[in-house]
């Protein structure tokens, strides 16, 4: 029988009892169903795990306690940085949720020139707290014992500065592809751009920065295919795919 998984942002120890927060709480109490004496894991994105017993779980409250910590990692050699193009909707969503799955293991939604979301008052940061989720609950489900950063907004001519490791961006009329490079250090760095692509001043400051444009086959991708299909083609190549 499958346990279920949940992330606690806190501090684990065997030993412990830990009452949950009200969205765990509900979580595990209406949507699991999970009752008195059942296991659950938990992690704290920290590496590892905890299995874990329920030793109360009513309307007013869920307590568990931490029977044993199990030494456990699923990550790939390779550590992947990922900037994403803001897409809309279930498009950056599904992007975001396949990354964490596929083993990135930082995730920077970029404004870029083409983008066609655009931020109002504190839509920023709902929309942030939002792809949080995203990668919680995909870490969840694919069995992560570290959880992927998920950074703050950024313009891409401001983050393609600060980037290092092996520096690609995704381009279909380029002339390389994947199989011509090598990682740097195994730390790899992918730029993918939002519906209708990079601009060229874009292009050009990607460059400058040291990006190598690389394409992946003779077809134009959508935007959500592209990142989930380099990162799916870096594991195979040079990662925990093989």
């Amino acid at each position: 029988m499958r346990v279920s998984r949940l992330f606690i942002p806190d501090e684990l120890n065997e030993g412990q009892k830990i009452e949950l927060q009200k969205d765990n709480a509900h979580y595990l109490r209406t949507v699991l169903r999970l009752k008195k004496d059942q296991s659950i894991v938990l992690f704290n994105g920290l590496g590892g795990e905890f299995l874990c017993t329920l030793i109360e779980v009513n309307r007013k409250k869920v307590v568990i306690s931490v029977i044993e910590f199990i030494k456990k990692s699923v990550e790939s050699p390779l550590y992947i940085t990922l900037g994403l193009g803001i897409s809309r909707g279930d498009r950056m969503d599904w992007a975001v949720q396949k990354a964490v799955e596929l083993g990135v293991n930082s995730i920077s939604p970029l404004v870029t020139e083409r983008c066609v979301i655009k931020f109002k008052g504190d839509k920023k940061q709902q929309r942030l707290q939002h792809w949080k989720n995203i990668v919680q609950h995909a870490s969840e489900q694919s069995a992560r014992t570290f959880l992927p950063y998920l950074n703050e907004v950024v313009d891409l001519k401001d983050w393609v500065q600060k980037q290092n490791g092996l520096k690609i961006f995704l381009d279909p009329y380029a002339d390389k592809s994947l199989a011509d490079l090598k990682p740097v250090d195994n730390k790899i760095t992918l730029l993918s751009g939002p519906e209708g692509g990079f601009s060229g001043q874009e292009r050009e400051l990607a460059i400058a920065e040291d990006f190598i444009p690389v394409r992946l086959g003779h077809r134009v991708l959508r935007t959500e295919t592209a990142s989930l299909a380099a990162l799916s083609a870096v594991q195979m190549l040079w990662g925990d795919f093989v």
